[in-house]
């Protein structure tokens, strides 16, 4: 939905009658995987234990709608047991893989005084690395815990949390939302579930290109930087 009071129309000079939205938002919420970062961080765990096909496929199938998330979670990481290593590497893959742009566009909210974060169904201890480089603190980071063994091996992740299951973000943006504008910025169907909790949701392609986003998204980027967003937020 529009919030009327926030909307700045904007005739661009070399294509009258089309207008360019700008929304001056509260909040504003990331994506991690195929967002901030390149990656599908799951899928990087799985390869380097020599399942990163049958990953592949199951991480799409949950990000395109075809299966809920919950159906998978677990099964993923069930097989792919991460430990502490692995998570310390994928968690400098995100950093090596971060999507162009993305430092100015968080230079840019921050500097603007705005409240950003990000919200995602990956391994928190693998995004906080990249989400300290961009300069927000651990409580704006959501996402699931992974727990290990005194030996560094994979123990269990945080059952409990939304975000390993089918609607979890909406409870997540539901929560952070209050009576203030939010807007979500992400690549996957669990991003459009925020529309759910009252958030403008803009889809992010320019990693990946998924029918089901581009369908729900109430605007659409297919532009490979970030910075292709803050058109529409700033």
């Amino acid at each position: 939905m529009f919030f009327a009071e926030s909307i700045y129309a904007i005739i661009s000079p070399l294509n009258f009658g089309i207008l360019i939205y700008t929304m001056n938002f509260d909040v504003i919420c990331f994506d991690c995987d195929s967002t901030l970062s390149k990656i599908e961080g799951i899928d990087e765990l799985a390869r380097r234990v020599g399942l990163g096909d049958e990953m592949s496929e199951l991480t799409n199938a949950a990000m395109n709608g075809l299966v809920p998330l919950e159906a998978v979670y677990e099964q993923r990481l069930s097989l792919i047991r991460p430990d502490q290593a692995s998570i310390d590497w994928v968690a400098d893959l995100y950093i090596t893989e971060i999507v162009d742009g993305v430092k100015e566009v968080f230079e840019t909210l921050l500097a603007q005084g705005k409240e950003v974060h990000i919200i995602s169904g990956g391994l928190r201890q693998a995004i906080l690395p990249l989400a300290t480089q961009l300069g927000l603190p651990e409580h704006h980071v959501h996402a699931v815990d992974v727990y290990f063994n005194d030996d560094g091996n994979y123990q269990d992740y945080e059952q409990r949390s939304p975000l390993a299951r089918t609607g979890g973000k909406a409870d997540i943006v539901a929560a952070l939302k209050g009576q203030r504008s939010l807007v979500v910025i992400g690549d996957g169907k669990t991003d459009m579930e925020a529309k759910q909790a009252g958030a403008f949701v803009i889809g992010f392609g320019g990693v990946v290109d998924r029918a089901i986003v581009r369908e729900l998204a109430d605007i659409y980027i297919t532009d490979a930087s970030l910075t292709a967003v803050l058109e529409h937020i700033s």
